[in-house]
């Protein structure tokens, strides 16, 4: 294998994924269906970077966020940050957790202090709270970092995921379908 075809890219087919890595033998080739607890593995041994997989989350997002509409607010300029430091943590042997440098996105109904919070409703369009929920903060704790707001069925009350201020939420695997709710 090429040194050029070591780069960090995504790969759907878990299989083929692992075994480019494990030809490559340097920069590891992720797929977008592996778990948490794969990447964090590769992010502990330093196989796998915080800031490489923040950066190709966002790119991600950044490609099929205007399709999906799945995030109500993108928080591009803290995910790096947090990604860097995360990565220098582990690097020092700070190890935190299998969270520690994972990307997330958290419900647009989870409060994040700084960050705007809508509920994907009109009446809270502007809304920026002042403090985390419990849940942001142990995420926080944890080493998780923050890529942004995910849409939602306004104020989480009901199940399809149409009725929201900011759009309707498009399913992934079928545009022509909808994400079946919130909790799905």
């Amino acid at each position: 294998m090429q040194p050029q075809d070591c780069e960090l890219r995504t790969v759907d087919d878990k299989s083929l994924a692992l075994e480019n890595w494990r030809s490559c033998q340097s920069k590891p080739v992720y797929s977008s269906r592996m778990g948490i607890l794969e990447l964090s593995q590769q992010i502990r041994t330093g196989a796998l970077s915080p800031v490489e997989l923040t950066s190709d989350c966002l790119a991600r997002i950044e490609k099929l966020n205007p399709t999906l509409n799945a995030f109500i607010t993108v928080t591009a300029e803290a995910a790096l940050p947090q990604a860097r430091e995360a990565e220098r943590e582990i690097r020092q042997g700070n190890w935190r957790g299998p969270l520690h440098g994972i990307p997330i996105g958290l419900k647009d109904l989870i409060d994040t202090a700084g960050i705007r919070t809508t509920a994907a409703s009109a009446l809270m369009k502007d809304r920026v709270p002042f403090r985390d929920a419990q849940i942001t903060r142990r995420l926080k704790e944890a080493g998780a970092v923050l890529l942004g707001k995910h849409n939602l069925h306004e104020f989480a009350y009901g199940g399809s995921s149409i009725v929201s201020y900011y759009g309707e939420v498009r399913n992934p695997w079928n545009r022509d379908f909808i994400t079946g709710g919130s909790s799905r």
